[in-house]
C-alpha cells in the first residue's frame, strides 16, 4: 500500500479529534477503584478485606472481581515525605444496573475509605498536520536546532541505563529507529514463565497493561493507532544509525507500554502503566494524553508514587484546546506539563495554556517516526509531541545529574528555559506556558540554577468551596529544590476582586537544597467579599523571592460562591441548591455535602423537590426514565444564606421556577418557586432544618391539582442496602432506617400545605413493580409518588433494601397568579421516638416562626394581588364589618396597621422587604388570617 494511503488511513482511524476542542472525560462503565484507611491494611489481601461492613457494602452494591489493584507497589515510608501507599487501592465491577457514583458513596460510608471513584479514560492527544508534507525528510527536525539539543548532546548524550517509559498506543518493534532503542528485560525471557517474578508473564519487551499480555504493538484497528510510535520516534529514535531521526534522549532507552485496549475484555490503563513503568525502572515516564477537567485523587496518587516513592520524572502533555483550563494528568502536582509552541516560540495556536503548565517546547511540524511501515516519517502537531522532547531532556538531566531527584529533575528543566514572553504571540500568556521554551543545553550544562516550591497548601476550614463573608486560613510547605537560597519570602496576594488578603507574608529564610520550612504557626488569612458572582474562581498569587534576584510564582485557586448552601447551624446538615436539589446539585454530582447527622458520612445520594399536576406534566431535577438528571428548573435567583437572620439562627432563600407550558414544552407544570431554608442552634431544635416552598401559578389556568413533594433517595446507615422506609401518618412524618442495626434515623415531614402524601420506594424492584427506579424515574412514576396518599407508605420493613421515599404535599387547586406554601422539615435522630421529637419540635417552632390562622369555612374573603408588590386589596363579605387591617412579619412583629370601615379597602405596601407576611383582618367578634407574600 502506498505511503499516503496508510497515512489516509491513518486520519481516518482519528475518529473526532479535531483542533483546538476539547475533550470529554469518560469512565469506565461499571468499574470503580478505592482506597483504604491505613489502619485497615492488614486487613486486605490481594482479593479480600476482612472488614465485614465494607464486605457488605460491596454485596449490596453487586460488586465483583475485587483486587489489590497495585500489589506490587513500594510501601509508603517515612524517609519519604509525601509518599503513598497504592498497596490500599482496590478495584471491583459492578452490576450493569448499580449507578458507579452510587454504588461509590455506599462504599464511602463504611467510614473505612479514603475515596471511591470510578475510573477515568484519558484518551490520546493528536493534531495531525498537512498530509502533503514531506514525510521522508530525515532533515526536517528543526526542532532540535530551537531546544539546543546538538549543544546538549555535546555536555551528554544519556546512557542505556536511563529508560524513558512511553505510555501510549504502543510501538513498532521493528522499525528501523526505534528496535535497538527497545529496554528489553533479559530477566524474562519469553518462555510462558515468570521468570524474574514480578507478576508478569513474559514480559522481555514492554507491557500491553489495557489487555494485560505481553505484546506493546500498535493495532491499526484500534483509535489512533501511531500515536505511540510518533511520540516514540521524538524521543528515542537512534541516533548515528544512518537513517532516519536522532530523538532527544539519544542513547537513553525506551519502554513501550500499552494502554489503549483492542480486545473486548481490556480497558483503558494510562494510570496502570505509569504504575508498571515506576516498578520497573524507568527513570522518566511519557503521558501524552488526557483530557479537561474532572480530577481524581486516585490519579494524583499513582502521579505521586510515580514520583515520590519510586522517584520517576512524570511528564505530560498539556492539551490541544485553545484556553485556559486545567487538563490531566498534567494538571496534577508532580508533573511536568508541557504547552506546545509553533516554530517561532510563540504559542501554537491550539495548545491549552495556564499556571499549571511548567515549560513549553516545540509542538508543530515535529517529524517523527509514522509506523505504518519499518522506514516511515511524517511531520506532525500537538502537545503529545512536545511532551516527549522534555521527556528526552529529562533523561538527559538524569544521565548528567544522577543525584537529582525526579522533583529537582524537573525544577532544573523550568529553571533553565528560554523566556520567550516578549514574543508578540505570547502577549498576555506570562506564568501561562511555565518558565519558557525547552533548553536542553542549559539544562544539562547549567549547575547554579536556584528554585523554592510550594509542597503543599493545608486550608482551614478545608472546604470544596466557600460562601460569601467566610473567612480561612492557608498553612504551606515551601521547599528548596537545587542550589542553597537565603533571604526567601513567600508573599500572598489576590488577584481577585472577591478576596482579600489580611496576613500575607512568610519568611523562610536561608534553606539548604531539599529543605523545608513552613508557616504553620502563623498562616495567611483571607476573607472572601460579601458579595460575589455565582461559581467564582478566584486566583490567588504567591511570589516567592530570595537573595541574588531570585524571584519565581506559584497560584493558588479557590472556588467562591457555589451554587448551594449548607444549613449547618445544628446537629443536622443540609445541602439546598438553587434550583430545588436536596444534598447535591444533582444526580451523580459532587457539588454539595448531601445530608449528614451528627458529622456522619452522606445518608442522601439524590434528592429534590417535584412538583406535578398530571402525569404528563411534572417539574424536577431529580432523575428521569433515561437515568439522567432532568433540567426542568431554573434559577432565577441563586440561594444565599442571608447575613442578619432575623427568624432563625441561619435562613437561605433563593427563586427558581420551570416553563409555562407550551407546545414545545407541554410536560412543564407553570410554576415559580421561592425556597426558604431554616436552621435553628438551640437544644430542641438541633436535629431538624426546614425547607419551605412558596409555589406562585405562572400559567393562565388554575393547576388543579397541584401536588408538590420531596424525593429523597436516601443511603442510611450503617448499611444503605438493608434500610427500610416507613410512615408517621399522625405526624406526617416519612423516615428511614437502617432495618437490623438501626443507628440513626432520617425523614421528611410535611409541616405545611395540603393533605399530606407518602410513597416509599424499594430501589431493587424488578420489573412489574409500579415504580421500578432501575430503568428509570418516569413523569408517571413521579406523578404516581405524589398523588399516593399513602397508600404506599412503607418498604423494606421485613427484608431491608436500598429505599428511596417522597413525601409531599397535595393542593386541590392554585389559580392563575396565586401562591400557596408547602414546608417541609428534614429530620435526623438516633432513635425513632428522638426522631418523632424532632418533628414536633419542627412543627412547634414552625408554627412561632410562620403563625397562621384559618378562617372560618363560612367566611369567603379575599386579599389580592397575592404576591403583591405595592398595593394590597382586602376585600370582606358585606355580613362583615372591617375594624382594623394589620399586616405582621414572619416571626409576628407589625410593619402596616389601619383602621377601616366597611368591606373592602387597601394597604400600602411599598418599601417592604420580600417575603411572606400575616395579613390579619379584623371585625366585630371575628378575627382572619392570611399569608401574603410581597415581592
Amino acid at each position: 500500500m502506498p505511503r499516503l494511503l496508510h497515512f489516509l488511513l491513518f486520519l481516518a482511524l482519528l475518529g473526532s479529534v479535531r483542533t483546538g476542542r476539547a475533550q470529554v472525560t469518560a469512565t469506565l462503565p461499571n468499574t470503580l477503584v478505592f482506597k483504604l484507611k491505613p489502619e485497615f491494611k492488614a486487613l486486605g489481601t490481594t482479593d479480600q478485606i476482612a472488614l465485614p461492613a465494607l464486605e457488605r457494602a460491596l454485596e449490596q452494591v453487586g460488586a465483583t472481581k475485587l483486587r489489590q489493584k497495585f500489589p506490587r507497589s513500594l510501601p509508603a515510608s517515612s524517609e519519604l515525605p509525601g509518599s503513598v501507599d497504592l498497596q490500599l487501592v482496590y478495584q471491583v465491577n459492578l452490576k450493569t444496573d448499580v449507578p458507579v457514583g452510587k454504588a461509590c458513596r455506599t462504599l464511602l460510608q463504611t467510614g473505612v475509605l479514603e475515596y471511591a471513584e470510578p475510573l477515568n479514560f484519558r484518551p490520546p492527544l493528536y493534531q495531525p498536520n498537512d498530509p502533503l508534507a514531506d514525510s521522508t525528510n530525515t532533515d526536517g527536525q528543526f526542532y532540535l536546532k530551537n531546544i539546543q539539543a546538538y549543544r546538549a548532546w555535546d555536555v551528554t548524550q544519556g546512557d542505556t541505563s536511563i529508560v524513558i517509559g512511553i505510555t501510549d498506543t504502543g510501538t513498532r518493534y521493528s522499525h528501523d529507529d526505534l528496535r535497538n532503542q527497545l529496554k528489553k528485560n533479559y530477566a524474562d525471557p519469553v518462555d510462558g514463565i515468570d521468570n524474574d517474578n514480578d507478576g508478569y508473564v513474559d514480559n522481555f519487551r514492554g507491557w500491553d497493561t489495557a489487555d494485560n499480555d505481553n505484546d506493546a504493538s500498535i493495532n491499526m484497528a484500534v483509535f489512533q493507532p501511531v500515536h505511540g510510535i510518533l511520540v516514540s520516534g521524538c524521543v528515542a529514535a537512534q541516533p548515528d544509525n544512518g537513517v532516519g531521526l536522532a530523538g532527544v534522549g539519544f542513547k537513553c532507552k525506551y519502554l513501550p507500554l500499552k494502554i489503549y485496549p483492542n480486545t473486548t475484555t481490556g480497558s483503558f490503563a494510562g494510570f496502570e502503566a505509569i504504575v508498571y513503568a515506576a516498578d520497573h525502572g524507568c527513570q522518566v515516564i511519557n503521558a501524552s494524553w488526557g483530557s479537561p477537567g474532572s480530577r481524581s485523587q486516585f490519579e494524583q496518587d499513582v502521579i505521586t508514587y510515580a514520583a515520590v516513592n519510586r522517584n520517576a520524572v512524570v511528564v505530560a502533555a498539556a492539551g490541544n484546546t485553545n484556553a485556559e483550563l486545567d487538563f490531566y494528568p498534567a494538571s496534577y502536582d508532580h508533573v511536568i506539563s508541557v504547552a506546545a509552541l509553533a516554530p517561532n516560540d510563540e504559542k501554537s495556536g491550539p495548545a491549552t495554556y495556564s499556571n499549571r503548565v511548567s515549560l513549553a517546547a516545540p509542538g508543530e511540524n515535529i517529524l517523527t517516526i509514522l509506523g505504518n511501515n519499518d522506514s516511515d516519517y511524517f511531520p506532525v502537531s500537538g502537545s503529545s509531541f512536545a511532551s516527549p522532547l522534555v521527556a528526552g531532556a529529562a533523561a538527559l538531566v538524569r544521565s548528567r545529574f544522577p543525584q537529582f531527584t525526579a522533583d529537582q529533575v524537573a525544577a532544573q528543566l523550568r529553571q533553565t528555559a528560554d523566556d520567550v514572553y516578549s514574543l508578540p504571540g505570547n502577549s498576555g500568556l506570562r506564568g501561562k506556558l511555565g518558565t519558557g521554551r525547552l533548553n536542553v543545553h542549559h539544562a544539562v550544562r547549567f549547575t547554579d540554577r536556584r528554585e523554592a516550591r510550594i509542597i503543599s497548601t493545608q486550608m482551614a476550614p478545608a472546604r470544596q468551596a466557600y460562601q460569601p463573608n467566610d473567612t480561612l486560613q492557608v498553612a504551606i510547605t515551601v521547599q528548596n529544590l537545587l542550589q542553597p537560597v537565603s533571604g526567601l519570602t513567600v508573599a500572598l496576594t489576590s488577584l481577585s476582586p472577591y478576596v482579600r488578603v489580611r496576613q500575607g507574608s512568610f519568611t523562610a529564610g536561608s534553606l539548604a537544597t531539599l529543605a523545608q520550612a513552613t508557616n504553620s504557626a502563623a498562616p495567611f488569612r483571607l476573607v472572601v467579599a460579601g458579595s460575589v458572582p455565582i461559581n467564582t474562581r478566584a486566583q490567588l498569587r504567591y511570589r516567592l523571592t530570595a537573595d541574588n534576584g531570585y524571584q519565581t510564582e506559584e497560584f493558588l485557586t479557590l472556588i467562591l460562591n457555589p451554587d448551594y448552601v449548607v444549613l449547618d447551624a445544628n446537629d443536622l446538615h443540609l445541602t439546598l441548591t438553587s434550583r430545588g436539589n436536596l444534598g447535591y446539585d444533582g444526580l451523580g454530582s459532587d457539588l454539595g455535602q448531601s445530608v449528614t447527622y451528627k458529622g456522619s458520612a452522606p445518608l442522601l445520594y439524590e434528592g429534590g423537590l417535584m412538583v406535578a399536576t398530571s402525569a404528563t406534566r411534572v417539574a424536577d431535577r431529580v432523575r428521569n426514565e433515561r437515568n439522567v438528571a432532568n433540567q426542568d428548573f431554573y434559577s432565577l435567583s441563586q440561594i444565599q444564606l442571608s447575613r442578619q437572620p432575623l427568624r432563625a439562627t441561619q435562613e437561605a432563600v433563593g427563586l427558581f421556577q420551570d416553563s409555562v407550558p407550551s407546545l414545545k414544552r407541554p410536560g412543564s407544570v407553570g410554576i415559580r418557586i421561592q425556597q426558604r431554608g431554616y436552621a435553628w442552634a438551640s437544644a430542641a431544635d438541633r436535629d431538624y432544618a426546614v425547607v419551605e416552598y412558596h409555589l406562585q401559578n405562572i400559567t393562565a389556568d388554575t393547576l388543579k391539582p397541584l401536588y408538590a413533594g420531596l424525593f429523597m433517595d436516601w443511603d442510611v446507615l450503617p448499611e444503605a442496602g438493608r434500610n427500610a422506609a416507613a410512615w408517621d401518618s399522625v405526624r406526617a412524618l416519612g423516615y428511614a432506617y437502617d432495618r437490623e442495626n438501626p443507628t440513626v434515623y432520617v425523614g421528611v415531614k410535611l409541616l405545611s400545605g395540603g393533605a399530606p402524601t407518602c410513597y416509599s420506594i424499594n430501589n431493587n424492584a424488578g420489573a412489574g413493580t409500579p415504580v421500578r427506579l432501575g430503568d428509570g424515574f418516569s413523569s408517571a412514576e413521579k406523578f404516581l409518588t405524589l398523588s399516593n396518599k399513602a397508600r404506599q407508605s412503607s418498604v423494606g420493613a421485613t427484608v431491608g433494601t436500598d429505599v428511596s421515599q417522597v413525601v409531599g404535599s397535595a393542593l386541590p387547586r392554585l389559580a392563575p397568579g396565586d401562591s400557596a406554601v408547602v414546608a417541609f422539615a428534614v429530620l435526623g435522630a438516633a432513635t425513632l421516638p428522638a426522631l418523632q421529637a424532632a418533628a414536633d419540635a419542627a412543627q412547634r417552632r414552625y408554627a412561632l416562626v410562620l403563625p397562621t390562622r384559618t378562617a372560618a369555612p363560612a367566611v369567603s374573603w379575599q386579599a389580592y394581588p397575592n404576591p403583591a408588590r405595592t398595593q394590597l386589596r382586602v376585600e370582606v363579605p358585606a355580613g362583615l364589618t372591617l375594624q382594623t387591617v394589620r399586616l405582621f412579619t414572619s416571626i409576628g412583629q407589625p410593619v402596616r396597621q389601619q383602621r377601616v370601615a366597611g368591606t373592602r379597602t387597601e394597604l400600602d405596601v411599598r418599601g417592604l422587604p420580600a417575603g411572606i407576611y400575616l395579613l390579619q383582618v379584623q371585625g366585630p367578634g371575628q378575627t382572619l388570617s392570611r399569608q401574603i407574600v410581597i415581592e
